[in-house]
């Protein structure tokens, strides 16, 4: 089989924060995952190798970093994707559950809700081929880490559990 998944990690040292583009080499179709907010770098490398953003997924709401989802919607007209348990949102947002498939073409998204980190996080399996059996790669935002995983306790405070938002997740998700 050929090869037909473009995958870049965009990685910022400085917030050890790692993003990516994603796209069909043969459609030209492409999503951003947990994209910061100079969306400077996606833009530019789509533009060169002639792929248009369509969507940007956010994995789970930011709280270390604001993210550049409404600046590349802004400039590409792409739709903006949150676990499907995302509330406080002050924006349109497809949400997307556990099951969910996003096609580029043959490079095949499917979406895992793994709450824990943050209630509405998801992770993103990448499938270079439809019918491929085993993933190209997952992306688990910061749910799981080489040799760690993502804190769960940090909305605790609020009064959260992975069963439920926390009660005041309005004002800590509208701007991330």
């Amino acid at each position: 089989m050929e090869h037909n998944v473009y995958f870049a990690q965009h990685y910022l040292e400085c917030l050890s924060q790692a993003s990516y583009l994603i796209a069909d080499e043969k459609t030209g179709r492409a999503v951003v995952v947990d994209p910061r907010r100079d969306v400077t770098e996606y833009l530019d490398d789509a533009d060169a190798r002639g792929f248009t953003i369509e969507g940007v997924i956010n994995t789970h709401f930011h709280a270390d970093f604001i993210a550049g989802h409404l600046e590349i919607a802004a400039r590409t007209g792409a739709w903006i994707g949150h676990g499907r348990r995302a509330t406080g949102v002050e924006f349109p947002i497809k949400r997307l559950g556990d099951g969910d498939s996003i096609s580029l073409g043959d490079v095949t998204l499917e979406i895992l809700e793994i709450p824990g980190h943050t209630p509405e996080s998801i992770g993103v399996l990448v499938y270079e081929h439809a019918n491929d059996e085993v993933p190209y790669g997952v992306l688990t935002g910061d749910a799981l880490f080489i040799g760690d995983v993502g804190r769960p306790d940090l909305l605790s405070s609020l009064g959260s559990s992975a069963d439920e938002p926390p009660a005041n997740s309005t004002t800590a998700c509208s701007t991330s």
